[in-house]
Protein backbone atom coordinates (compact mmCIF):
# COMPACT_ATOMS: atom_id res chain seq x y z
CA UNK A 1 0.00 0.00 0.00
CA UNK A 2 1.13 3.43 -1.16
CA UNK A 3 0.07 6.56 1.01
CA UNK A 4 0.38 9.85 -0.06
CA UNK A 5 0.01 12.53 1.41
CA UNK A 6 -1.49 15.81 -1.02
CA UNK A 7 -1.27 19.31 -0.03
CA UNK A 8 -4.16 21.82 -1.27
CA UNK A 9 -4.41 25.80 -1.75
CA UNK A 10 -8.06 26.16 -0.44
CA UNK A 11 -10.78 28.62 -0.57
CA UNK A 12 -12.76 29.81 2.19
CA UNK A 13 -16.40 29.21 1.92
CA UNK A 14 -19.07 31.27 2.48
CA UNK A 15 -19.86 31.02 6.20
CA UNK A 16 -16.08 31.27 7.22
CA UNK A 17 -14.13 34.33 7.80
CA UNK A 18 -10.29 33.98 7.98
CA UNK A 19 -10.47 34.86 11.97
CA UNK A 20 -12.27 31.42 12.76
CA UNK A 21 -9.10 29.32 10.99
CA UNK A 22 -5.76 29.18 12.84
CA UNK A 23 -2.71 27.04 12.16
CA UNK A 24 -3.03 23.50 13.15
CA UNK A 25 -6.80 23.64 12.79
CA UNK A 26 -8.86 20.84 11.46
CA UNK A 27 -11.48 21.66 8.45
CA UNK A 28 -14.41 20.38 7.01
CA UNK A 29 -13.74 20.96 3.50
CA UNK A 30 -16.31 20.78 0.54
CA UNK A 31 -14.62 19.78 -3.16
CA UNK A 32 -18.03 19.80 -4.93
CA UNK A 33 -18.53 23.14 -7.74
CA UNK A 34 -15.95 24.89 -8.37
CA UNK A 35 -12.29 23.77 -6.29
CA UNK A 36 -12.12 22.96 -2.55
CA UNK A 37 -13.34 24.86 0.20
CA UNK A 38 -13.48 25.06 3.70
CA UNK A 39 -16.56 25.63 4.86
CA UNK A 40 -16.19 24.69 8.73
CA UNK A 41 -13.28 24.59 11.98
CA UNK A 42 -13.66 21.23 13.55
CA UNK A 43 -12.77 20.63 17.31
CA UNK A 44 -9.29 19.07 17.97
CA UNK A 45 -9.33 15.42 17.50
CA UNK A 46 -9.18 14.02 21.32
CA UNK A 47 -8.40 10.47 22.12
CA UNK A 48 -11.98 9.37 23.73
CA UNK A 49 -10.46 7.79 26.92
CA UNK A 50 -9.33 11.17 28.20
CA UNK A 51 -13.54 12.01 28.08
CA UNK A 52 -13.98 9.40 30.69
CA UNK A 53 -11.96 11.45 33.20
CA UNK A 54 -13.88 13.46 35.52
CA UNK A 55 -15.62 16.29 33.57
CA UNK A 56 -17.58 19.01 34.88
CA UNK A 57 -18.32 21.90 32.60
CA UNK A 58 -19.41 23.71 35.62
CA UNK A 59 -19.60 22.39 39.41
CA UNK A 60 -22.17 23.37 41.59
CA UNK A 61 -20.05 23.79 44.43
CA UNK A 62 -19.82 27.06 46.03
CA UNK A 63 -17.24 29.00 48.32
CA UNK A 64 -19.94 28.83 50.78
CA UNK A 65 -20.19 24.78 50.17
CA UNK A 66 -16.43 25.16 51.79
CA UNK A 67 -16.18 25.24 55.33
CA UNK A 68 -12.64 25.38 57.69
CA UNK A 69 -10.76 27.06 54.61
CA UNK A 70 -11.12 30.72 55.31
CA UNK A 71 -7.25 31.19 54.48
CA UNK A 72 -7.07 28.86 51.51
CA UNK A 73 -10.23 30.38 50.27
CA UNK A 74 -8.11 33.82 49.83
CA UNK A 75 -4.97 32.68 48.92
CA UNK A 76 -6.88 30.94 46.39
CA UNK A 77 -9.07 33.26 44.81
CA UNK A 78 -6.14 35.43 44.77
CA UNK A 79 -3.95 33.21 42.30
CA UNK A 80 -6.44 31.65 40.69
CA UNK A 81 -9.42 33.28 40.32
CA UNK A 82 -8.57 36.36 39.76
CA UNK A 83 -5.62 35.79 36.93
CA UNK A 84 -9.11 34.52 35.19
CA UNK A 85 -11.34 36.91 35.62
CA UNK A 86 -9.36 40.04 35.85
CA UNK A 87 -6.04 39.36 33.48
CA UNK A 88 -5.83 43.24 32.72
CA UNK A 89 -4.63 43.68 36.19
CA UNK A 90 -1.56 41.86 35.75
CA UNK A 91 -0.84 42.88 32.31
CA UNK A 92 -0.91 46.81 33.43
CA UNK A 93 1.61 45.95 35.57
CA UNK A 94 3.73 43.53 33.41
CA UNK A 95 3.78 40.19 35.21
CA UNK A 96 2.57 37.02 34.89
CA UNK A 97 0.23 35.13 37.43
CA UNK A 98 1.21 31.78 38.90
CA UNK A 99 0.15 29.06 36.44
CA UNK A 100 -0.03 26.27 38.88
CA UNK A 101 -0.56 25.48 42.38
CA UNK A 102 0.46 22.96 44.46
CA UNK A 103 -2.54 21.81 47.33
CA UNK A 104 -1.33 19.82 50.27
CA UNK A 105 -1.87 18.55 53.20
CA UNK A 106 -4.00 15.54 54.84
CA UNK A 107 -6.54 13.47 53.25
CA UNK A 108 -10.36 15.02 53.51
CA UNK A 109 -9.15 18.48 54.27
CA UNK A 110 -11.24 20.47 51.58
CA UNK A 111 -8.46 20.05 48.71
CA UNK A 112 -10.91 18.92 45.42
CA UNK A 113 -13.70 20.55 47.13
CA UNK A 114 -11.93 24.33 47.12
CA UNK A 115 -10.56 23.52 43.68
CA UNK A 116 -14.30 22.74 41.97
CA UNK A 117 -15.41 26.15 43.96
CA UNK A 118 -12.91 27.93 42.03
CA UNK A 119 -14.32 26.64 38.93
CA UNK A 120 -17.71 27.54 39.77
CA UNK A 121 -16.25 31.06 40.54
CA UNK A 122 -14.79 31.39 37.42
CA UNK A 123 -17.55 29.64 34.74
CA UNK A 124 -14.45 26.96 33.82
CA UNK A 125 -14.67 23.47 33.04
CA UNK A 126 -13.27 21.29 35.53
CA UNK A 127 -11.20 18.30 34.67
CA UNK A 128 -10.13 15.85 37.28
CA UNK A 129 -7.15 13.60 36.91
CA UNK A 130 -6.05 10.94 39.50
CA UNK A 131 -2.39 10.18 38.90
CA UNK A 132 -2.65 6.68 39.84
CA UNK A 133 -5.33 6.20 37.31
CA UNK A 134 -3.21 7.92 34.86
CA UNK A 135 -0.03 5.35 35.02
CA UNK A 136 -2.55 2.31 35.93
CA UNK A 137 -5.23 2.77 33.88
CA UNK A 138 -3.25 3.90 30.87
CA UNK A 139 -0.33 1.66 30.35
CA UNK A 140 2.20 2.93 28.56
CA UNK A 141 0.14 5.69 27.08
CA UNK A 142 0.11 8.31 30.43
CA UNK A 143 2.55 11.15 27.95
CA UNK A 144 0.03 11.12 25.13
CA UNK A 145 -3.05 11.09 27.60
CA UNK A 146 -1.53 13.96 29.60
CA UNK A 147 -0.89 15.72 26.02
CA UNK A 148 -4.61 15.01 24.73
CA UNK A 149 -5.87 16.43 28.07
CA UNK A 150 -4.18 19.74 27.45
CA UNK A 151 -5.29 19.58 24.08
CA UNK A 152 -9.36 19.60 25.26
CA UNK A 153 -8.29 21.98 27.55
CA UNK A 154 -7.77 24.48 25.26
CA UNK A 155 -10.91 23.74 23.80
CA UNK A 156 -12.38 24.93 26.33
CA UNK A 157 -13.41 28.66 27.07
CA UNK A 158 -12.19 28.49 30.61
CA UNK A 159 -10.68 25.10 32.16
CA UNK A 160 -8.98 24.03 35.67
CA UNK A 161 -7.54 21.13 35.77
CA UNK A 162 -6.59 18.97 38.72
CA UNK A 163 -4.34 16.33 39.46
CA UNK A 164 -5.35 14.53 42.38
CA UNK A 165 -2.21 12.17 43.89
CA UNK A 166 0.03 13.69 41.51
CA UNK A 167 2.82 11.98 44.20
CA UNK A 168 1.67 8.91 42.09
CA UNK A 169 3.28 10.51 38.89
CA UNK A 170 5.32 13.38 40.21
CA UNK A 171 7.86 11.67 42.82
CA UNK A 172 11.32 11.77 42.65
CA UNK A 173 13.08 10.26 39.39
CA UNK A 174 15.17 7.58 39.73
CA UNK A 175 17.45 5.99 36.97
CA UNK A 176 16.48 2.33 37.74
CA UNK A 177 15.66 0.77 34.84
CA UNK A 178 12.42 -0.33 35.86
CA UNK A 179 10.08 -0.14 33.10
CA UNK A 180 7.04 0.73 35.36
CA UNK A 181 8.94 3.86 36.99
CA UNK A 182 10.30 4.86 33.55
CA UNK A 183 6.42 5.26 32.48
CA UNK A 184 6.06 7.65 35.30
CA UNK A 185 8.86 9.66 34.33
CA UNK A 186 7.50 9.67 31.26
CA UNK A 187 4.12 10.93 32.00
CA UNK A 188 5.61 13.38 34.64
CA UNK A 189 7.77 14.83 32.04
CA UNK A 190 4.89 15.36 29.69
CA UNK A 191 3.00 17.12 32.13
CA UNK A 192 6.24 20.00 32.54
CA UNK A 193 6.62 19.88 29.03
CA UNK A 194 3.01 21.42 28.95
CA UNK A 195 3.12 23.68 31.86
CA UNK A 196 5.91 25.15 30.18
CA UNK A 197 3.98 25.52 27.25
CA UNK A 198 1.09 27.49 27.79
CA UNK A 199 0.75 31.34 28.53
CA UNK A 200 0.71 31.94 32.15
CA UNK A 201 -2.45 34.97 31.46
CA UNK A 202 -4.47 32.17 29.20
CA UNK A 203 -7.48 30.36 30.03
CA UNK A 204 -5.89 26.98 31.95
CA UNK A 205 -5.26 26.78 35.50
CA UNK A 206 -3.36 23.97 36.68
CA UNK A 207 -3.74 22.85 40.21
CA UNK A 208 -2.17 19.43 41.45
CA UNK A 209 -2.90 18.05 44.88
CA UNK A 210 -0.97 15.77 47.11
CA UNK A 211 -0.25 14.62 51.37
CA UNK A 212 2.66 13.68 50.22
CA UNK A 213 4.52 17.07 48.91
CA UNK A 214 8.37 16.13 50.07
CA UNK A 215 8.18 13.27 47.66
CA UNK A 216 7.65 15.67 45.03
CA UNK A 217 10.35 16.44 42.25
CA UNK A 218 12.08 18.62 42.22
CA UNK A 219 11.90 19.95 38.74
CA UNK A 220 8.25 19.73 39.40
CA UNK A 221 7.99 22.11 42.24
CA UNK A 222 10.78 24.87 40.67
CA UNK A 223 9.09 28.53 40.10
CA UNK A 224 7.42 29.24 37.04
CA UNK A 225 5.51 25.97 37.10
CA UNK A 226 4.42 25.32 40.40
CA UNK A 227 4.03 28.59 41.55
CA UNK A 228 2.08 28.79 44.61
CA UNK A 229 1.87 26.14 47.30
CA UNK A 230 -1.91 26.15 49.35
CA UNK A 231 -1.39 24.07 52.66
CA UNK A 232 -4.84 22.17 53.93
CA UNK A 233 -4.44 21.43 57.70
CA UNK A 234 -7.13 20.35 60.03
CA UNK A 235 -9.36 22.36 60.60
CA UNK A 236 -9.72 24.38 64.31
CA UNK A 237 -13.48 24.33 66.75
CA UNK A 238 -14.85 27.49 64.13
CA UNK A 239 -13.77 25.44 61.25
CA UNK A 240 -15.12 22.24 62.39
CA UNK A 241 -18.20 24.24 63.94
CA UNK A 242 -18.86 25.34 60.13
CA UNK A 243 -18.31 22.37 58.08
CA UNK A 244 -21.61 20.72 60.71
CA UNK A 245 -23.95 23.79 60.01
CA UNK A 246 -22.84 23.61 56.08
CA UNK A 247 -23.59 20.04 55.67
CA UNK A 248 -26.96 21.17 58.54
CA UNK A 249 -27.80 23.30 55.60
CA UNK A 250 -28.21 20.50 52.50
CA UNK A 251 -31.13 19.19 55.07
CA UNK A 252 -34.25 20.40 54.60
CA UNK A 253 -35.34 23.04 57.85
CA UNK A 254 -38.01 21.13 58.95
CA UNK A 255 -35.65 17.86 58.65
CA UNK A 256 -33.03 19.31 61.13
CA UNK A 257 -33.90 19.95 64.75
CA UNK A 258 -33.65 23.47 65.51
CA UNK A 259 -30.90 24.64 68.55
CA UNK A 260 -28.64 21.79 67.52
CA UNK A 261 -24.94 22.74 69.88
CA UNK A 262 -22.76 22.71 66.62
CA UNK A 263 -19.74 24.28 68.49
CA UNK A 264 -20.49 20.94 71.35
CA UNK A 265 -20.60 19.12 68.32
CA UNK A 266 -17.00 20.49 67.07
CA UNK A 267 -15.42 19.99 70.27
CA UNK A 268 -16.13 16.31 70.56
CA UNK A 269 -14.56 15.69 67.15
CA UNK A 270 -10.87 17.19 67.80
CA UNK A 271 -7.92 16.74 64.80
CA UNK A 272 -11.17 15.64 62.76
CA UNK A 273 -10.68 16.37 58.33
CA UNK A 274 -14.21 17.91 57.02
CA UNK A 275 -14.84 14.81 55.22
CA UNK A 276 -15.02 12.61 58.42
CA UNK A 277 -17.07 15.53 59.98
CA UNK A 278 -19.57 15.04 57.02
CA UNK A 279 -19.25 11.09 57.86
CA UNK A 280 -20.80 12.23 60.97
CA UNK A 281 -23.55 14.22 59.50
CA UNK A 282 -24.60 11.31 57.42
CA UNK A 283 -24.55 8.77 60.28
CA UNK A 284 -26.79 11.26 62.12
CA UNK A 285 -29.25 10.52 59.80
CA UNK A 286 -29.15 7.07 59.28
CA UNK A 287 -30.23 7.26 63.45
CA UNK A 288 -32.99 9.17 62.10
CA UNK A 289 -34.02 6.79 59.70
CA UNK A 290 -33.66 3.77 61.40
CA UNK A 291 -35.95 5.48 64.16
CA UNK A 292 -38.49 6.17 61.62
CA UNK A 293 -37.77 10.11 62.30
CA UNK A 294 -38.35 12.83 59.63
CA UNK A 295 -35.75 14.56 61.71
CA UNK A 296 -32.44 14.46 62.55
CA UNK A 297 -31.81 15.57 66.21
CA UNK A 298 -28.93 16.84 68.20
CA UNK A 299 -28.88 13.34 69.92
CA UNK A 300 -28.63 11.67 66.80
CA UNK A 301 -25.69 13.45 66.10
CA UNK A 302 -23.99 12.80 69.52
CA UNK A 303 -24.76 9.52 68.80
CA UNK A 304 -23.21 9.87 65.38
CA UNK A 305 -19.89 11.22 66.99
CA UNK A 306 -19.54 8.46 69.22
CA UNK A 307 -20.38 5.93 66.58
CA UNK A 308 -17.91 7.27 63.41
CA UNK A 309 -15.22 9.07 65.65
CA UNK A 310 -14.30 5.60 67.59
CA UNK A 311 -14.89 3.57 64.30
CA UNK A 312 -11.69 6.06 63.10
CA UNK A 313 -9.88 5.08 66.45
CA UNK A 314 -10.21 1.77 65.86
CA UNK A 315 -9.16 1.70 62.16
CA UNK A 316 -6.40 3.90 63.22
CA UNK A 317 -5.31 1.56 66.09
CA UNK A 318 -4.81 -1.52 63.45
CA UNK A 319 -1.56 -2.83 62.79
CA UNK A 320 0.77 -0.68 60.07
CA UNK A 321 0.52 -3.01 57.61
CA UNK A 322 -3.01 -2.53 57.52
CA UNK A 323 -3.26 1.25 57.53
CA UNK A 324 -3.77 2.67 54.22
CA UNK A 325 -3.81 5.77 52.82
Amino acid sequence: MRITLDMYAVALGDTVSPTDIEEGMRVGVDDRGSGHRIQIPLPPKIDPSVTLMTVEEKPDVTYNDVGGCKEQIRMMREVVELPMLHPEKFVMLGIDPPKCVLCYGPPGTGKTLLAKAVANRTDACFIRVIGSELVQRYIGMGAKMVRELFQMARSKKACIIFFDEVDAIGGTRFDDGVGGDNEVQRTMLEIVNQLDGFDARGNIKVLMATNRPDTLDPALLRPGRLDRKVEFGLPDVDGRTQIFKIHAKKKKKKNCERDIRFELLARLCPNRTGAEIRSVCTEAGMFAIRARRKSVTEKDFLDAVDEVIKGYKKFSATPTYMVYN
